[in-house]
């Protein structure tokens, strides 16, 4: 059975991952999900909400994101892979 944490893991050994919001709001490639910390702050929200209105990006808020990842303090990270993002947002959602 896959795991989140799993999936996350191809993500990043595959360089699909994209880690931290200034990361995020600095790259230019497509992007297919964007993960947000519930515990996040209003800032990062704030320009996470903006990026993903001005690229049509869906995004997921949810619990402990950091420990999710393996990195600490981890409160966005970006997923570029079309196939990995859509089954992260099966598992959050619980479809």
């Amino acid at each position: 059975m896959k795991t989140l944490n799993g999936i996350i893991n191809i993500c990043r050994k595959a360089g699909y991952l994209i880690i931290g919001g200034e990361n995020i709001k600095n790259n230019p490639h497509k992007m297919y999900l964007i993960l947000i910390d519930k515990s996040s702050g209003a800032s990062l929200k704030r320009e996470i909400n903006h990026l993903i209105a001005s690229r049509n990006i869906p995004f997921l808020e949810v619990e402990e994101l950091a420990k999710t990842v393996g990195i600490e303090n981890c409160k966005a990270v970006a997923i570029k892979n079309k196939a990995l993002s859509a089954e992260i947002s099966k598992m959050i959602k619980g479809e």
